[in-house]
C-alpha cells in the first residue's frame, strides 16, 4: 500500500479547533465574588485553594459547573425541560470554552432506608440478573431478587372487545418480587412504646396523652378521640375492653362529626406513624425529635434477619451463596468470588461486575459491603461511591469538578485519591477540585488563590500559577502551605476515662479500651477501621456526652446563623421591650413579614421550564419586614440592620450601651469564638459552605451542659491558617473542664493532642482493633502504625 509523502519541512499551522484550550471566566459576581476574571487551562488539574468562605466554591460549583449544566439542558425539548429541575444564568459576564461538566459532591447519599452502596451504583442490578440466570433453584426474573419489589398476584374478570361482540374473560396476574413482607424491604421493623403515648391510668377527658402538641382543647387530636362516640372519655384507658382498645389504636379511617365539623377518625397508631414517623427525624424540632427517639424503637426484622429479602430470594443460591451473602460480604472478598465464576453463558456479564467492585477496591472502599445503607455513608465516603461510575467511563474531554475529595482520608490513603484525579486528567479531561491539604494541592498543574478573607473580605483572587509560585505568592495560602504543628512538650493528666467494653459494632473486634477524659484525645485510624463505630456506636448512653457530627444542618432558605442558634429571640425581646410591643412583630416569618414576599425579601417568579426568577421585592426592597416594623429602632438600629450586620459587629453592638443583651451577646461570642465572626446574621443557610455549618453546629453545642463533646472531623472545609484557630478553641473548651474527643485524621490535630487512640491495621475485617493508644510523642517515637509513620513524617522526627 503507497502512503503520501510530505514535501513541506515547516510544522503544519495548528488547527483552529485545537486553540480552544481555556475556560474563560470574565466577570463573575456569584454570591461574594468581586468580578473574578480567571483563565483554566483545559485538560490539566486546577486546584482551587483559599480560606474557608472565600468563593471557592462560588466560583467552582455555582459559576462554571451550574453554567455548564444548564446549557446541557437547554439542548432538551420544552416538554423534556419541564420535568428538570430549573436552573438560573449565573451571575458572570462572560463564561467561554466550558465543557460538559459532572460534578463530584460531598452531598449525603439519600436517607431512604431502602438505598444501599449496591442499589446506587448498579452494582446489586447486576447481581441480580447473575442470580435469575445461575441462581438454584430458579425462582423468577431478576425483579425477584430485588428487596424494592413486592410480590404481586391478582385475578379477575377482564372485558375482551372483538368486531361487535364484547366477552368477559379471567385473568390473573403474578409478578414476583424478592421484598420481605414483613419489613417491606426496610431491614428493620419499629415498635411503637405506647407508654410513651399516653398515660394508661387516665381517662381521655383527664389529659391521658403525653405527645407533644396534643393540647386537651384541640379538636384535631384529643378532642377528635374523647368526643368521636367510639370511646367512653371518662374511662381510664388500661380499662378500655377489647374492641375499644382496638378501636382506639388500630381503629380504620371513619369519618366522624365533632362540634359539628366532620373529621376523620383513624386509630392512634397509623395517626402517629403518619404526623411523625413518616418526616425526616432530623427536620423535626428538637423536642418532637426527642419524642421520636423516645417513643419509637427500631429492631432487625425477625423474618428476614435484616436482609430485607423474601424467603425465595434467599433460598436461591450459587456455590452455596445466596444474594443476601453476597451483598453481606465485603466488596474485596464479593470481589474474589465473583471472579471464581467460570460460566461462558454470563462473561460478559461477570466482567463489568467484577470491574465495578474492583473500582470499589481501588478507590479504597473494599472495606464496604452492597448491603450498607447509603445515609450512613460519611461525606468522603459517599463522595468517593459516586467516582466509582466515572474510573471506568470513556468520556474524554469532560470537566470533573471535585469538592474536597481527601475529606475522611488518613494520610496514607491521599496518595492513592492523587492516583485517582491524575489518571482522570490524563484520560484528556480538565479536573478542578476544591482543596485544602497540602498533600492534594502538590500535584496541581494550576493553582488559583482566593481570598484574602472569607465571605467580605473574600471573593477575589489572590493568585494563578503555580504550586511553587503560590509557594513564594505571600499569600494566605502560600505563607500557611509548608505549616507543620509541633508535638506539645507537656501534655495534660486526664482526670478520669470513659470505659467501653467488648464493642463489637459493625467491624469492632471485641474492643476494650478507656477513653481518658479532661483531655483533648483523637480516635484516628484508616478510613474504614471502625473509629466511628467506636466513638458514635459504643459509647454507653447517660454518659452526659454532645455529639457534632457531619450531617448537613437541614433549614430552608429562610432561615439564617440567628434563627438556628437562637440568637433572635433575646433580639426580637430585646427590640419589643425598648418599643413596647409583641415579639412577633420582629420575626419575618411571622406578624412582621412583608405581605408582598411573606418575609423572603425576593419574589420567586416560577417560568415553566425556563428558570426560575428570584428578584428582590420592591415593596420592602429586600428587608423582609413591613415598614411599620423598621420604625421601631434599638440603639439606633432597625431590625432589618441588625440581621445585616457581621457577627463580629453585632458582638460589639450587643455588648454595650442602649442595645446591651447579655443573652444574645452569650450567642454571639460563641459563634466569634468558632471562626465566623465574618458571617452576616442573617444569610441564608443554604449559602454557607460545609466547614461553615460544622462551626455553627459546633457553636449552638459548646452552650450545652454535657462534659464531653465528641467532634467528627472539624478540620472538614477549614484552610490551613484556620485549623491553628481550631486548635486554639478546642484547647479552650479542653482548660474550661470538658472533655474533647476528636475523629480526624489531620496530623496538625493528632500533633496538638494529649491522647491518640489509632485503630486499624487496616480497613474492614482488616481493622476494628486497637493498635496503638499513648501520647503522640511516644506513637512517632514508635512509628509501629501506618499513622505513627505518617506522623513522624509530619513533624520532622
Amino acid at each position: 500500500m503507497s502512503r503520501a509523502t510530505r514535501t513541506t519541512t515547516q510544522s503544519p499551522a495548528p488547527h483552529v479547533a485545537d486553540s480552544h484550550d481555556l475556560i474563560r471566566v470574565h466577570g463573575a459576581r456569584e454570591n461574594n465574588l468581586k468580578d473574578v476574571s480567571i483563565e483554566i487551562p483545559k485538560r490539566r488539574l486546577t486546584v482551587f485553594t483559599g480560606v474557608s468562605g472565600s468563593g471557592k466554591s462560588s466560583l467552582v460549583f455555582n459559576t462554571i459547573a451550574a453554567e455548564s449544566q444548564r446549557l446541557i439542558n437547554e439542548t432538551y425539548s420544552a416538554f423534556v425541560q419541564g420535568f428538570m429541575p430549573t436552573l438560573a444564568r449565573p451571575e458572570v459576564d462572560v463564561l467561554d470554552g466550558l465543557t460538559t461538566a459532572i460534578t463530584v459532591d460531598q452531598q449525603r447519599m439519600g436517607a431512604d432506608p431502602r438505598s444501599t452502596v449496591g442499589t446506587v451504583t448498579d452494582a446489586n442490578a447486576m447481581l441480580r440478573i447473575l442470580f435469575s440466570r445461575l441462581g438454584k433453584p430458579y425462582i423468577g426474573p431478576p425483579s425477584a431478587y430485588s428487596f424494592n419489589t413486592a410480590s404481586v398476584r391478582a385475578s379477575g374478570a377482564i372485558t375482551v372487545e372483538r368486531g361487535n361482540k364484547t366477552k368477559a374473560q379471567k385473568a390473573t396476574f403474578n409478578r414476583t418480587g424478592g421484598m420481605c413482607p414483613r419489613c417491606e424491604g426496610r431491614g428493620a421493623v419499629s415498635d411503637i412504646d405506647l407508654t410513651q403515648l399516653y398515660d394508661d391510668s387516665k381517662s381521655l377527658a383527664e389529659g391521658a396523652f403525653t405527645i407533644p402538641g396534643w393540647k386537651s382543647d384541640s379538636q384535631w387530636t384529643v378532642g377528635l378521640y374523647a368526643q368521636s362516640g367510639l370511646l367512653d372519655p371518662n374511662k381510664p384507658i388500661r380499662r378500655f375492653t377489647k374492641k375499644e382498645m382496638h378501636d382506639f389504636l388500630y381503629g380504620e379511617p371513619i369519618k366522624v362529626k365533632v362540634n359539628g365539623i366532620n373529621l376523620t377518625y383513624e386509630g392512634l397508631i397509623p395517626k402517629i406513624q403518619k404526623s411523625f414517623l413518616s418526616k425526616d427525624k432530623e427536620a423535626l424540632q428538637p423536642h418532637i425529635r426527642a419524642f421520636v427517639e423516645r417513643a419509637v424503637t427500631f429492631t432487625t426484622c425477625p423474618e428476614c434477619d435484616g436482609t430485607r429479602l423474601s424467603e425465595g430470594a434467599r433460598s436461591s443460591k450459587i456455590k452455596k451463596i445466596s444474594i443476601a451473602d453476597a451483598c453481606a460480604m465485603e466488596i474485596r472478598d464479593l470481589a474474589e468470588w465473583v471472579r471464581g465464576l467460570d460460566e461462558p453463558s454470563v462473561a460478559p456479564l461477570l466482567t463489568a461486575l467484577v470491574g465495578t467492585l474492583d473500582s470499589f477496591v481501588e478507590i479504597g472502599l473494599g472495606y464496604l459491603s452492597l448491603e450498607r445503607p447509603a445515609g450512613t455513608l460519611s461525606g468522603g465516603e459517599a463522595q468517593r461511591v459516586k467516582m466509582v461510575r466515572h474510573l471506568g467511563s470513556s468520556l474524554t474531554d469532560t470537566t470533573y469538578v471535585f469538592d474536597e475529595p481527601t475529606i475522611g482520608l488518613h494520610p496514607h490513603d491521599i496518595q492513592r485519591m492523587n492516583d485517582l484525579l491524575l489518571r482522570l486528567r490524563d484520560k484528556g479531561n480538565t479536573v478542578l477540585v476544591v482543596e485544602h491539604k497540602p498533600e492534594a494541592i502538590a500535584i496541581a498543574d494550576h493553582v488559583v488563590d482566593l481570598g484574602p478573607g472569607a465571605g467580605t473580605a473574600g471573593g477575589t483572587v489572590c493568585f494563578e500559577g503555580t504550586v511553587e509560585g503560590l509557594r513564594a505568592s505571600g499569600t494566605v495560602t502560600g505563607r500557611h502551605l509548608d505549616d507543620r504543628a509541633t508535638l506539645k512538650e507537656t501534655v495534660r493528666k486526664s482526670t478520669g476515662a470513659l470505659e467501653i467494653r467488648g464493642a463489637t459494632r459493625h467491624n469492632l473486634q471485641g474492643v476494650d479500651v478507656d477513653i481518658p477524659l479532661g483531655v483533648l484525645c483523637v480516635v484516628t485510624g484508616v478510613a474504614g477501621s471502625g473509629k466511628s463505630s467506636l466513638v458514635h456506636g459504643s459509647i454507653p448512653a447517660g454518659a452526659g456526652v454532645v455529639s457534632v457530627d457531619q450531617a448537613a444542618i437541614k433549614g430552608s432558605r429562610r432561615s439564617n446563623p440567628a434563627t438556628y442558634t437562637g440568637l433572635l429571640d433575646p433580639i426580637r425581646k430585646a427590640f419589643a421591650k425598648v418599643n413596647g410591643v409583641k415579639p412577633a412583630l420582629f420575626s419575618a416569618n411571622s406578624e412582621g413579614a412583608c405581605p408582598t414576599c411573606n418575609g423572603a425579601g425576593v419574589i420567586y417568579t416560577d417560568l415553566a421550564m425556563m428558570a426560575g426568577v428570584a428578584t428582590p421585592c420592591e415593596d420592602c426592597e429586600g428587608k423582609r419586614f413591613q415598614a411599620a416594623v423598621l420604625d421601631y429602632h434599638l440603639g439606633g438600629r432597625d431590625i432589618s440592620e441588625v440581621l445585616a450586620m457581621s457577627v463580629t459587629e453585632a458582638e460589639e453592638f450587643f455588648g454595650t450601651g442602649e442595645a446591651r443583651t447579655p443573652a444574645a451577646h452569650a450567642i454571639l461570642d460563641r459563634l466569634a469564638d468558632v471562626g465566623l465572626g465574618y458571617l452576616s446574621l442573617g444569610q441564608p443557610l443554604t449559602t454557607l459552605s460545609g466547614g461553615e455549618r460544622q462551626r455553627l453546629k459546633l457553636a449552638t453545642h459548646m452552650a450545652e451542659k454535657g462534659g464531653i463533646y465528641i467532634l467528627d472531623e472539624p478540620t472538614t472545609g477549614l484552610h490551613l491558617a484556620d485549623v491553628e484557630h481550631l486548635l486554639g478553641l478546642l484547647d479552650r473548651i479542653v482548660d474550661s473542664g470538658k472533655s474533647v474527643i476528636v475523629v480526624e485524621h489531620h496530623q496538625a490535630v493528632m500533633a496538638h493532642s494529649d491522647w491518640i487512640i489509632d485503630l486499624g491495621p487496616g480497613a474492614g475485617h482488616d481493622g476494628g482493633r486497637i493498635v496503638f493508644e499513648g501520647t503522640p510523642a511516644d506513637l512517632v517515637d514508635s512509628r509501629s502504625t501506618l499513622t505513627g509513620e505518617h506522623l513522624a513524617a509530619y513533624v520532622g522526627a
